[in-house]
């Protein structure tokens, strides 16, 4: 049997001359049809050849060729949210302190200036004393005793600071247990809105403006 490289040159050889033109005498210039059908595409058995012989020389099988799957670019690690402490009162109230403010604490007794967004315990809208489309804001002057404010909200606003701001949960026994405590919105809709809650626990947002 001849070598493969042999049989490949041997191969390429009928090739270029079953090719090549006659430039001497063209008229007696004749080509011999292939044998075999190796013969008819020497071209492709010589590819194929090389690239098993390339394929040899670097160490690769000539079917299986291993690949490595491209890694993606390490994930960058996420840093976790800080997590909002809730502070229960032993009255039942939820605090949560989400800026603390700067200046002197407010205290039972003093007058204080705030603003204020009333929601039910399920996230609906109540009452708010900025407006939710034009960002403009009315905020209500309020005494911290337990005549004119409903006791909950009393108890969350004592102890903050000018600039701060709580979240909390007011229980129905803290709230509104009579009409004559605030804040109570001036608007006739507002207000039957926020009179039809109070038997339900109540989400105020709070933000103190001024201890005056």
């Amino acid at each position: 049997m001849e070598a493969p490289q042999f049989q490949a040159s041997l191969q390429f050889r009928r090739f270029l001359a079953s090719q090549t033109p006659c430039f001497k005498d063209t008229e007696h210039c004749k080509i011999a049809a292939p044998k075999s059908s190796d013969e008819r595409v020497p071209s492709l058995n010589i590819k194929k050849l090389l690239r098993r012989s390339v394929l040899q020389l670097v160490g690769l099988s000539p079917i299986f060729v291993s690949t490595r799957p491209v890694l993606s670019a390490p994930v960058q690690e996420m840093k976790e949210p800080d997590v909002i402490r809730t502070l229960k009162l032993a009255s039942g109230v939820r605090i949560q302190d989400v800026v603390e403010g700067e200046g002197p604490e407010a205290h039972e007794g003093d007058i204080v200036e705030i603003n204020y967004v009333c929601r039910r315990s399920n996230g609906y809208f109540v009452h708010s004393t900025v407006d939710q489309f034009s960002g403009e804001s009315s905020p209500v002057i309020l005494p911290l005793d337990d005549t004119q404010i409903i006791e909950g909200l009393k108890e969350v606003l004592i102890g903050m600071k000018p600039g701060g701001k709580r979240r909390a949960l007011i229980p129905p026994s803290l709230g509104y247990i009579n009409e004559d405590l605030k804040p109570v919105p001036e608007e006739f809709g507002p207000r039957r809105s926020l009179m039809s809650h109070v038997k339900e626990p109540l989400i105020f947002e709070v933000q103190l403006l001024k201890v005056l």
